[in-house]
């Protein structure tokens, strides 16, 4: 007995540094082994995120619903990205849509000399780098530490309105003629029906993991009316000439990747990858198509769906792409659940309920709800693209009630105020999955990872 009580003490002698180790970890801590920062992806509501609430008010199935009831104003937003007239190119700066509804995931950056830590909303459908700023007027004080000190950043500078780069943007405030002392390149926007807010374009040095980007290009938010600002910072992968991407050409050679975590993550993060080095090598590509009627969109090659066994009958006119026109399917960071054109989704919902087990309901965006007892019985949905067939996990074709009783699928019809031809991959159905854009090569990998 006794020699069984010496035996317990040593292992939980031995086993005690340990646990009181891994109790006083920071899970959030910023710092990688090497003590740069690292680039994780953070869902909005998770724990490491400065913008999450109450983990335990909102169950995962009130927080998509949340999240998902802003898609029809996000897919407004994507039908309106129409390419600009030549003499035009993108805004520094967010569009209203594009304010009010992209926060599914942040990422931490930092920005100026001495560096300061932002957390920045990830964009793939945006060419803007945007920040709101210290001292602006009118913009959200619920957070405060969000903001953007330009004085206390010794590598600061704004950009004039002399400056080519000034003159491409959307909103201009500078003066018809150049003054002897050139004004600072500014703009004003317009959103939400009654808010509006203004900008500067300024440079300052960006500081992403242990890569330092010199003179990077961002709007400075310096005011703003009305209640819908949001205190993220934006951060646009599109290819426009103003997105991260874009700017950082000569040092990520336009290839990026992401693993999205799911929103049931709350003490999890996901990763982005920046550049060719530390790629997944398995992975299966297919190719990335360009619109010129919407330029900063990434559009697939979507052919067909699959509910099960079963290949579901649409009229291909829906899905195929059209690069005058812009229709076709996108893949995008900002939509929370999947949508396809009307008929398509109604083709994939009637086939889906044909092998599950009604009755039926509708729970918010979602019309396919059923009993979870039967959730067993639910088919896997298939994306099949040229060259790549994307078996969609359960998890990612299903969202589930916090009491564990209704299952739902999670897809839905473009809204009828929306652009009738886009279909959109979501961020819901790209989660635990490695996501590479390789831009010069226009191709789209896919591999399956654990992002948690």
């Amino acid at each position: 007995m006794a020699s069984s009580t010496l035996h317990l003490f040593f292992f939980l002698a031995l086993l005690l540094p340990s646990t009181l180790t891994t109790a006083t970890r920071d899970t959030c801590a910023t710092a990688a082994p090497d003590g740069s920062d690292d680039l994780s992806i953070i869902p909005v509501n998770a724990r490491c995120s400065p913008f999450a609430a109450n983990p335990t008010s909102t169950s995962v199935m009130d927080t998509v619903l949340h999240m998902a009831s802003a898609d029809s104003h996000r897919l407004i937003y994507l039908s309106s990205l129409v390419a600009d007239r030549p003499n035009r190119t993108s805004v520094p700066v967010a569009s209203a849509n594009q304010l009010l509804h992209t926060g599914n995931y942040v990422v931490r950056a930092r920005l100026g000399t001495p560096p300061q830590l932002m957390f920045m909303v990830l964009d793939t459908s945006n060419d803007a780098v945007w920040l709101p700023c210290s001292g602006c007027s009118g913009c959200s004080t619920a957070a405060t530490a969000a903001y953007f000190n330009p004085n206390s950043s010794s590598t600061y500078s704004t950009v004039s309105c002399s400056t080519a780069q000034c003159t491409q943007a959307r909103g201009l405030t500078c003066p018809s003629s150049s003054p002897s002392s050139p004004s600072v390149c500014s703009f004003n926007q317009s959103y939400g029906g009654d808010s509006s807010f203004s900008a500067s374009l300024v440079q300052d040095t960006l500081t992403l993991a242990s890569d330092v980007i010199s003179n990077f290009s961002f709007g400075c938010i310096n005011s703003a009316s009305g209640n819908s600002l949001p205190p993220q910072g934006l951060m646009g992968l599109g290819r426009g000439p103003t997105s991260l991407i874009s700017q950082t050409t000569s040092l990520y050679s336009g290839v990026f990747s992401y693993c999205l975590p799911s929103f049931r993550s709350f003490y999890f993060s996901g990763s982005l990858k920046l550049g060719p080095t530390g790629q997944p090598r398995s992975i299966r590509y297919t190719p990335l198509l360009r619109s010129s009627h919407r330029p900063s969109l990434y559009y697939v090659n979507l052919t067909g769906v699959s509910v099960g066994p079963t290949q579901v009958p649409v009229d291909l006119t829906y899905l195929t792409f059209d690069s005058n026109s812009g229709a076709g399917t996108i893949i995008d960071s900002g939509t929370v659940i999947t949508r396809f054109v009307q008929p398509v989704y109604e083709a994939i919902r009637d086939e889906f309920r044909k092998q599950v087990k009604g009755p039926f309901s509708t729970l918010g965006a979602f019309d396919t709800c059923f009993a979870a007892d039967s959730d067993n019985l639910a088919p896997k949905v298939t994306l099949h693209m040229t060259s790549l067939d994307l078996k969609l996990p359960m998890e990612n074709t299903l969202i589930h009630s916090s009491a564990g009783t209704l299952a739902c699928l999670s897809m839905a019809g473009i809204p009828l105020n929306a652009n009738a031809v886009l279909n959109v991959i979501a961020n819901l159905q790209q989660q635990n999955l490695r996501i590479l854009f390789d831009v010069p090569n226009s191709r789209l990998g896919i591999a399956t990872e654990a992002c948690n």
